[in-house]
């Protein structure tokens, strides 16, 4: 099979994605608002910022894109479910196209997504005070790590959707995302928190992220020598998570 004949073939799956987008605005609408939604309940009604030097909103905002970047997950795994069970993978697996050009197709879409919800999410912050220090290579390279995470969990989210096979079972799998977000340093210092608990934060790979684009954004909480481990962890979680899928894939009609 020709590289051109792939090529094609994943764009098509990905166009398919985008014309979901169409028809069911208001499910994108509520993906790219909630997060914002979030960000401002932070900033002014919880507050916070613990342990924090220097403005909250700085410190708060890399740590909200970070979050949001993790919280796609849920997302993705709906939309592969419903397939699932709507027999629509099924069809395209009987049809004469590439191998995985479907999943391919769902994180193509997935990623242009979440790429709007991060310039969303960075405009609103610049409206609410945030500002970047560090030039605007450090800012392409803050995306890049965001990005690059929310790669990571996407894949994660097409094969625990695969071995769910139903909408249903995503409520689990959110259960326990939200501990995992909220089980970081997007919202606090880990300077302010129990040692046991200050050191599962800091393992946690969104931590690495968070602390690695706060110190390119030029923001409180940022550690010069995270960027290796924010590239790290998320190229871990793909090595692990695209195999399985890939694989899991390739048994569904098997």
């Amino acid at each position: 099979m020709s590289a051109v004949y792939v090529v094609s073939d994943c764009w098509t799956m990905t166009r398919r994605e985008l014309a979901h987008w169409a028809r069911q605005p208001v499910q994108v609408l509520v993906g790219l608002v909630f997060p914002v939604m979030m960000l401002l309940m932070f900033g002014y009604l919880v507050g916070g910022g613990r342990g924090v030097e220097g403005e909250y909103v700085d410190f708060l905002v890399p740590g909200m894109l970070t979050l949001t970047m993790v919280f796609g997950l849920e997302g993705t795994m709906t939309a592969v479910t419903q397939d699932l069970n709507k027999g629509v993978i099924d069809r395209f697996r009987s049809m004469p196209m590439a191998d995985g050009a479907v999943l391919v197709g769902r994180s193509a879409a997935d990623m242009l997504q979440s790429t709007a919800g991060l310039l969303l999410m960075a405009g609103v912050g610049y409206a609410i005070g945030w500002r970047a220090h560090g030039g605007f290579g450090a800012f392409v390279g803050a995306l890049g790590l965001l990005l690059l995470l929310r790669f990571a969990m996407l894949w994660m989210g097409i094969f625990l959707a695969m071995v769910a096979g139903r909408a249903e079972m995503v409520q689990a799998v959110q259960i326990l995302v939200w501990p995992i977000g909220f089980l970081s340093n997007a919202f606090a210092s880990p300077a302010s928190m129990p040692g046991w608990l200050a050191s599962v934060v800091e393992w946690n790979p969104m931590s690495a992220t968070a602390t690695a684009v706060r110190d390119l954004f030029g923001n409180p909480g940022g550690e010069p020598g995270h960027v290796m481990a924010a590239v790290v962890w998320p190229v871990v979680l793909f090595a692990v998570f695209f195999p399985l899928a890939v694989g899991r894939f390739r048994r569904l009609s098997g």
